[in-house]
């Protein structure tokens, strides 16, 4: 029996990188939550939807470890994510969060 990929499913680049984000905000979840605690002047993670969260973790870990993706591309598309997922509020906030991490890192 041979296997056909689905229309739509990812290639197995595509879900290699997604096992690798995954994998590595889950690994540095505390240190992700510390940088987005100290760029979150009003807002205390629980606070956050989770959705939000989630994207912003995945950011972080983008621009603060991993860093192979441009800091420009990783913050537009958390920012897209954001206002797909969670509306078009939480894409403006993602921004604002998202500035301050890009800010503060070396």
């Amino acid at each position: 029996m041979s296997y056909h990929a689905a229309e739509g499913a990812a290639t197995p680049e595509v879900a290699a990188f997604a096992g690798q984000l995954v994998h590595g905000v889950i690994a540095n979840q505390e240190q992700l939550d510390a940088i987005l605690g100290e760029a979150s002047e009003h807002w205390k993670l629980k606070q956050m939807a989770k959705v939000d969260r989630i994207i912003l973790r995945i950011a972080v870990f983008e621009l603060n470890i991993e860093r192979q993706v441009p800091a420009k591309a990783a913050i537009n598309e958390s920012i897209e994510l954001a206002k797909t997922f969670s509306g078009e509020e939480a894409g403006r906030f993602v921004n604002g969060i998202l500035g301050r991490v890009a800010g503060a890192t070396p």
